[in-house]
């Protein structure tokens, strides 16, 4: 996909779903910018996986909402047994960069294709709203 919004002058998705909301991001009126994350870019995150070994997670989507709310979006189609074990990561990553510095705030969504094509959100204020309730996926 060639983007507008991106950082990216290409979009590389590791599924349709993937490359379906980029499209979608890329419409969004109310974002400033976003990245598909992928391993070049070097944000991930350690884990301990269902196994128990440490392992390596990258979020799928990095969302600028305004220069000071950034948004780490995992979205999934098909879930796994480490799935949630990510977002707690996730979430607590989010949780520990906003406890040491005030000057951006961090968040995180998990967007389940079959929850987000039920929504059909119009923009990111909406995606937003419609899954704030994942948060008691923890």
């Amino acid at each position: 996909m060639i983007p507008k919004k991106s950082v990216f002058n290409k979009i590389i998705g590791d599924s349709h779903f993937e490359l379906q909301f980029a499209s979608f991001l890329d419409g969004c009126n109310d974002i400033i910018s976003y990245a598909k994350n992928f391993f070049a870019v070097h944000f991930k995150l350690d884990y301990r996986d269902a196994d128990g070994a440490i392992s390596d997670y990258y979020p799928d989507f990095i969302v600028k909402v305004s220069e000071k709310e950034i948004y780490i979006v995992e979205t999934k189609g098909r879930e796994d047994l480490d799935d949630l074990l990510k977002i707690k990561r996730l979430s607590q990553w989010c949780d520990d960069i906003n406890s040491i510095q005030a000057e951006v705030r961090y968040a995180w969504l998990y967007i389940e294709q079959e929850k987000f094509e039920k929504y059909s959100p119009k923009n990111f204020s909406e995606l937003r709203n419609a899954f704030k309730g994942e948060r008691e996926i923890l």
